[in-house]
């Protein structure tokens, strides 16, 4: 796997256990958290969305749905 590829994941793995973690957040707050442009934040937010992970209730803010993950390092 590329350098590239691998960092976007653990990027896209970290936003999920932040939110997880926090319950419902912003994407602003997401951004603020890991110190990336909103841009990249929303694409890796698109990606959780795609796979049924996080859902946005109202415009903005974000939380976990409860579909099972099993993490790996």
């Amino acid at each position: 796997m590329k350098p590239s590829t691998n960092r976007m994941l653990n990027r896209i793995k970290s936003v999920y256990m932040f939110i997880k973690e926090n319950g419902t957040v912003s994407t602003q707050e997401i951004v603020e958290e890991f110190g990336i442009t909103p841009r990249t934040i929303q694409r890796d937010l698109n990606v959780l969305a795609y796979n049924d992970l996080v859902i946005s209730p109202s415009r903005g803010q974000w939380t976990t749905t409860q579909k099972k993950v099993r993490m790996t390092s």
